[in-house]
């Protein structure tokens, strides 16, 4: 039987967020990221959508048991998506690996009632300066869509729930790409 992994493209990428044992670098192919708002969360979030033309980079991590509850209830506003032949991974035994993304019939743009959280960019940029360093993290930014959404800087009382404490340098690291990317940041309310 196959050992059950997923991949992350966001705050799954990070480490620090989630204790799934064996992660690993990896290439989800066919596939983009995007931030969206659904009628299921109050804040956009990211997800990803299918597109041919693309690739993006992320982490696999085992699921212990093949047992997804924790990790569903973690996703609960996506779907699972069976994606094993579309990842490029450098386990060699035979695994089954999923990708949770938003149906795409849920899809809304972020807005200023729903917009992007600056606590939830900093944890999933912190997790691609770990995993992949600054080029990685760079393609983080060119492979995802949306970033001229509204972003609500929410630093100083994060909202997002698995917010980190980023160094200084990864900050200033988001900061600049953000103003490189002419993004909108608001002051929390």
């Amino acid at each position: 039987m196959a050992d059950p992994y997923f991949f992350g493209y966001g705050s799954l990428v990070n480490l620090s967020t989630h204790d799934f044992p064996d992660p690993h670098p990896s290439l989800l192919k066919g596939w983009r990221r995007a931030w969206r708002h659904t009628d299921l969360r109050p804040v956009a979030f990211l997800t990803a959508v299918p597109d041919p033309t693309s690739e993006i980079e992320g982490m696999i991590a085992h699921v212990p048991k093949n047992d997804w509850a924790a990790l569903d209830e973690r996703e609960w506003a996506y779907d699972r998506i069976p994606a094993t032949q579309s990842i490029m991974h450098p386990i060699k035994h035979e695994v089954e690996i999923a990708v949770y993304a938003v149906p795409l019939e849920r899809h809304k743009a972020p807005s200023n009632h729903h917009p992007l959280l600056l606590s939830y960019i900093d944890v999933v940029v912190q997790g691609y300066l770990r995993a992949f360093g600054e080029d990685g993290a760079d393609r983080f930014f060119a492979t995802t869509d949306g970033w001229d959404s509204p972003i609500l800087n929410d630093r100083a009382e994060p909202r997002y729930p698995r917010h980190q404490q980023l160094k200084s340098v990864e900050t200033e690291f988001v900061d600049d790409r953000l103003s490189c990317l002419s993004a909108r940041i608001e002051q929390n309310a």
